[in-house]
């Protein structure tokens, strides 16, 4: 096992994958990916039908991704001197189909990824990005419940 993918939010679910995953690469010598997805909103929405955007948004759109790149720079820091091999990637798009997207093109050998504990009445009502890419992706999926 030489590659693992673990998409982090922030959540106490995202947490433990990553210390799960961190776990793994140390008993394999993996490197491991520490991957984000910036969700797109309703501010893209209307930049994409070509509404004017008030500049205010785009200044609380630019902080957020600030915000979480920050986010992504304090793992880093945390794990930097573990001796594990580490990156970090940031994107923009819709979490699950980001997380299918990286898996295929970095040719991961196991995705790590954190699930809440929804209700089954919730989870179908709003989806899972986790049961998205536990169905679709190629490779197997280590799923870490919060």
């Amino acid at each position: 096992m030489k590659k693992i993918l673990v998409p982090v939010d922030g959540s106490a679910a995202s947490q433990k994958a990553l210390s799960q995953a961190f776990d793994l690469a140390k008993k394999y010598d993996s490197q491991v990916v520490v991957f984000h997805v910036f969700i797109e909103n309703d501010i893209d929405m209307y930049n994409k039908f070509g509404v004017v955007i008030d500049p205010d948004m785009k200044k609380l759109k630019n902080k957020l991704k600030e915000n979480e790149k920050k986010f992504l720079d304090s793992i880093m820091e945390k794990f930097d001197s573990s001796g594990i091999s580490l990156k970090k990637k940031i994107v923009t798009g819709v979490a699950y189909e980001e997380i299918l997207k990286e898996a295929e093109a970095g040719n991961y050998d196991l995705i790590v990824i954190g699930q809440r504990g929804y209700s089954k009445i919730k989870r179908f009502f709003v989806g899972s990005q986790t049961v998205r890419v536990i169905s679709d992706a190629r490779c197997p999926v280590l799923v870490v419940h919060e």
